[in-house]
């Protein structure tokens, strides 16, 4: 069963390599899968400056990266299938993208699957939450036609 995913989606990048709406829904789709019936997420492409300033604001980390995810914080009683909000920065994914070798398509929906997962509650802190995250990852990346992403590329 395939779980029901509502994306909103919010550009706020002058790229012009960015995936479709389909595909941005496909990957968040597969990601949900069978944790969730339903799911509502927030997706925002950013370009570099805006990335930057979200990190430092939420990570105190310098300089943009590649995916935050904000999940929701609502009391479960709700029920409410709101999962949080992710946001990418295009030039960042743009730019690993290219130093990994792997597709830019591929590197996209590796982005979004692993952001999903964050707002499903998976981290990757600790080695045995990091293992059983990326092995999730590669198994839902692998689903949507795509090599492992943890691959080493030659």
């Amino acid at each position: 069963m395939s779980a029901n995913v509502f994306i909103d989606i919010q550009i706020a990048s002058d790229s012009s390599s960015l995936p479709s709406e389909e595909d941005f829904q496909l990957w968040a789709e597969a990601a949900v899968g069978t944790h969730r019936d339903e799911a509502e997420i927030s997706l925002r492409i950013v370009d570099t400056e805006e990335g930057a300033e979200l990190n430092q604001q939420w990570r105190q980390k310098q300089g943009p990266t590649n995916v935050l995810s904000f999940p929701s914080d609502l009391p479960a009683e709700l029920e409410l299938p709101l999962l949080g909000d992710l946001v990418v920065c295009a030039p960042v994914v743009e730019r690993e993208a290219g130093e990994q070798k792997k597709s830019l398509q591929a590197h996209w929906a590796h982005m979004i699957v692993h952001g999903t997962l964050h707002l499903l509650g998976y981290d990757h802190i600790d080695d045995n939450e990091a293992e059983e995250m990326e092995a999730l990852e590669t198994n839902v990346v692998k689903s949507l036609g795509f090599p492992d992403p943890y691959a080493e590329t030659v």
